[in-house]
């Protein structure tokens, strides 16, 4: 996994944290939900990124 990547990554997962602590404060539930489903996205990508990682090491 890149350096960049992980950046992009962390960001975009501080980016939905973010959203859903707004949606939490304002009780909108949408925002709240989009929150975490950018952070789910997030973590989907870092997984990715380490089972790659993961294939490059044994080759």
């Amino acid at each position: 996994m890149g350096l960049g990547d992980k950046a992009r990554n962390a960001a975009e997962k501080l980016r939905g944290k973010g959203k859903e602590t707004a949606g939490e404060t304002s009780g909108d539930d949408r925002l709240k939900a989009e929150g975490k489903g950018d952070q789910a996205k997030s973590d989907l990508k870092q997984a990715g990124e380490k089972i790659k990682d993961a294939f490059k090491k044994k080759d």
